[in-house]
């Protein structure tokens, strides 16, 4: 439980580093220090573990991994970074999994169930609801920003869906060898979006916290987690992530928690949870009757 806690304060931090450094930094320079960042600090602990990548077998599906789960989503959230605040960020990153259903649906042509389409409606509200009383959204650009990190959440159900029907890599070669793909992947966007201005030490210092703490730790623990409690279990962190950008985000920014961000984040959470069909485990084993020997 504590590891699972320590991830979404983690991830959830992410959106405040995000918030600081891509204002000055801008999206493309912001994430290409991200990602190179990771790529550099899981290469020093493959070294030490050990651990290959095997590129020639498994090249192209790292780059498509590194674009689908990392550059391309990495940039739309950065880009929305500008305008949004953290809290929001998270809210609508925690989406994710709604869509990454709805995707695995469509994909496999079946039929959505009651439970599935309640909660997409949930999602969806909650959603609407936050950027209907947020004082954000009343931003130039915030429309467009919004559009971009919901696209960014699609873009990781698109990469747990290829995930699945990929052929199996073991899991930290798919975290070192996705980073040097995004590494790759974000150069050619460089010249389009470059950096509004000269960063200070703490933009680099936050820069550098996305890529190691964020990206190589954090992924570090989230698969050494899915070893040892399952992925359903890990799932979890998804929805703990909210609570810990809203967290960072009053505290550290300042920003403003109103009524509509709890309300908002707890009804995409439950909606996220009805359409992924998520349990926590505690509640499981609270319905499962008794062995005689556990009486």
């Amino acid at each position: 439980m504590l590891r699972l806690v320590l991830l979404a304060a983690i991830w959830g931090s992410s959106f405040l580093f995000m918030r600081i450094a891509a204002p000055v930094l801008g999206p493309a320079v912001l994430i290409e220090y991200r990602v190179g960042f990771a790529a550099v600090f899981l290469a020093i602990v493959g070294v030490i573990l050990k651990k290959r990548l095997d590129l020639r077998a498994n090249w192209k599906h790292y780059l498509i991994l590194g674009l689908l789960n990392s550059a391309f989503p990495f940039l739309l959230f950065a880009f929305a970074a500008r305008t949004l605040s953290a809290s929001v960020l998270s809210v609508l990153n925690a989406t994710a999994p709604m869509w990454g259903a709805l995707i695995g649906a469509l994909w496999s042509r079946q039929a959505i169930s009651g439970r599935s389409a309640l909660g997409l409606i949930l999602g969806t509200a909650g959603v609407a609801l936050l950027v209907g009383f947020d004082q954000v959204t009343s931003r130039p650009g915030a429309a467009v920003a919004i559009a971009a990190a919901l696209v960014a959440a699609v873009s990781y159900s698109v990469a747990s869906a290829y995930a699945k029907t990929a052929e199996s890599v073991e899991p930290f070669a798919n975290a070192h060898g996705s980073m040097w793909a995004a590494t790759l992947l974000v150069i050619p966007v460089l010249p389009f979006f470059p950096a509004p201005a000269e960063p200070t030490i703490g933009i680099m210092g936050a820069a550098l916290a996305l890529g190691i703490l964020c990206s190589g730790i954090a992924y570090i623990l989230y698969f050494k987690l899915i070893q040892d409690v399952g992925p359903t279990s890990a799932l979890t962190v998804t929805f703990l992530n909210p609570l810990f950008g809203i967290l960072w985000g009053a505290l550290f920014l300042g920003e403003l928690v109103g009524w509509h961000t709890i309300l908002g984040a707890a009804i995409v959470i439950t909606g996220t949870a009805l359409v992924t069909g998520f349990r926590p485990a505690f509640l499981s084993r609270a319905i499962v009757p008794l062995s005689p020997k556990s009486k």
